[in-house]
């Protein structure tokens, strides 16, 4: 039932938002903030709550696919409400708000991963941190997805109703730049708490992850300092940025699949 709600509520603040950028709605646009804001904000408490039952069992921590995938919905919801503040990126924000309604499903799902009862506490923070920066990470990807749409749209030409619920272009790359560097930032030290905690990483079968890891950081790394000096934009740097999330997938999504559902393993 806490699913269901926690949708609803989403998506009643996704169309809320939405409608608050339509000329036609101009009229009623403070109550329609004040409603979306609300909904977003009960949406978000009942999906912590659900997503705090999910990760920290009594067993110990979880490292579920289910987890990570309600994590990054709630990481979406949250940087949707944030955004949101700008009254350009609220067409953004319902979009964000849309697709963590989708990512609620797993809240509550049973995973095949054990939990990490017999970590220490670094290793369980090693994992906490790094499900956080490639939870932060997919949001930028969706982020630089929609960037790459409305620069599509802008060259066409394209003029309907549905323009107001784009920012300008600008607007969507800063925010896009924001998001790429604190998810760098937390990548950058999930990788080096994971050289300084985790003792095997070939007998932890995490080799590949690593190296897959490493291979992304260089590219965000590249990425940020880019924008920061040369003042990178524009679709060089949106492709950039989507090669290293490209990598991230791998290193991350994918081998946890590989372990959790073809090889009946956890992480850890």
């Amino acid at each position: 039932m806490s699913q269901i709600t926690i949708l609803l509520l989403y998506l009643l603040a996704a169309i809320a938002f939405a409608m608050s950028r339509l000329p036609r709605c101009s009229a009623y646009v403070q109550p329609l903030l004040i409603s979306a804001v609300g909904f977003a904000v009960a949406g978000l408490m009942l999906h912590g709550q659900g997503l705090y039952v999910e990760v920290n069992r009594a067993s110990g921590l979880s490292v579920s696919l289910a987890g990570a995938v309600s994590l990054i919905g709630f990481q979406l919801a949250l940087i949707g409400l944030l955004g949101a503040l700008e009254p350009s990126l609220r067409g953004m924000a319902a979009g964000l708000l849309m697709l963590a309604a989708i990512a609620t499903a797993p809240i509550g799902m049973q995973s095949g991963a054990a939990a990490t009862s017999g970590l220490s506490w670094q290793i369980q923070a090693h994992i906490l941190i790094a499900m956080f920066a490639y939870g932060l990470l997919t949001v930028g990807a969706i982020v630089a997805i929609y960037a790459l749409v409305q620069d599509r749209r802008l060259r066409a030409g394209k003029l309907s109703p549905v323009n107001h619920l784009f920012a300008p272009l600008e607007t969507t790359e800063k925010m896009l730049f924001g998001v790429a560097a604190a998810g760098f930032s937390g990548l950058l030290l999930a990788v080096l708490s994971g050289f300084a905690f985790v003792e095997d990483l070939f007998a932890q079968h995490l080799a590949h992850k690593t190296a897959f890891s490493l291979l992304a950081l260089l590219l965000f790394g590249i990425l940020v300092a880019g924008r920061l000096f040369a003042g990178w934009r524009g679709k060089r740097a949106v492709y950039l940025y989507l090669w290293g999330f490209a990598f991230l997938c791998l290193a991350y999504f994918g081998s946890r699949y590989v372990l959790e559902e073809l090889l009946n393993r956890s992480w850890g």
